[in-house]
């Protein structure tokens, strides 16, 4: 498989993850929306499903979707990301690369779908909320930890999936999403996936929505690092257990 369709099945994969995901959160928060008010719930259940569809579309290069994943596989010692796909530098950028953008593609199109809505809405923080993450309860250090905790229990538990016959594929992740989201989403959102984070901020910085207010960069590093740290200690973990 090359690098290409790597990079192609990537995009098109996490640019599908993040329409379903910033559109259900859209559906809940915006106003004259049909779903407005629908609850943590429906945002849990609707990023689930969002996961599932993205590992569909991207099924071909291992549908990482989230460099949690890839640094996750890389901690773990892996010697192919996917079926052909060696582990490298520049496999590894390829990866990272089109989860970003695949990213911020996705959401510009959540964007495109609920525009009236997004003209509509008055309330700048709820708007940045449907993009990206925010705590409840601002502290760095604490929401790092949730997001380390969050993260490794996605990343250690993907990998044991491949170490049992089940093969529900896309539907275990789905529910491991949904799962963490209901137990562990209520003090940060749960980013636990720096592109899902990092790419949306980013559009939503860029489109020229109306009254959006600021992207609240000085809290932007925490749902990237987390992760990524979450990532590489449940790679390492799998090692060992």
């Amino acid at each position: 498989m090359s690098l290409t369709s790597v990079f192609l099945s990537e995009v098109m994969g996490t640019a599908m993850l993040l329409l379903l995901g910033v559109g259900v959160v859209a559906n809940v928060l915006l106003t004259d929306s049909k779903g407005r008010n629908g609850g943590w719930l429906l945002i849990n259940f609707g990023w689930a499903l969002a996961v599932f569809a993205g590992v569909y579309v991207a099924y071909r290069s291992g549908a990482h979707l989230n460099p949690a994943v890839t640094f996750g596989l890389l901690g773990s010692g892996t010697e192919e990301y996917a079926p052909d796909v060696a582990v490298g530098v520049t496999s590894t950028v390829v990866y990272l690369a089109a989860q970003l953008l695949g990213a911020i593609l996705g959401a510009v199109l959540a964007w495109l779908a609920y525009k009236p809505h997004y003209d509509r809405h008055d309330v700048p923080e709820e708007k940045l909320a449907t993009f990206s993450t925010g705590p409840g309860i601002r502290s760095p250090l604490w929401n790092i930890v949730t997001e380390v905790i969050g993260t490794f229990v996605l990343v250690y538990v993907i990998l044991q999936f491949g170490n049992t016959p089940s093969e529900l594929g896309p539907l275990a992740v789905a529910l491991l999403v949904l799962g963490i989201g209901a137990s562990l989403g209520g003090p940060t959102g749960y980013a636990i996936n720096p592109a899902r984070d990092l790419g949306p901020r980013i559009a939503h910085a860029i489109l020229p929505i109306r009254g959006k207010g600021g992207s609240d960069w000085g809290y932007s590093w925490v749902p990237v690092v987390g992760p990524i740290i979450g990532g590489v200690l449940a790679g390492l973990a799998s090692r060992v257990f």
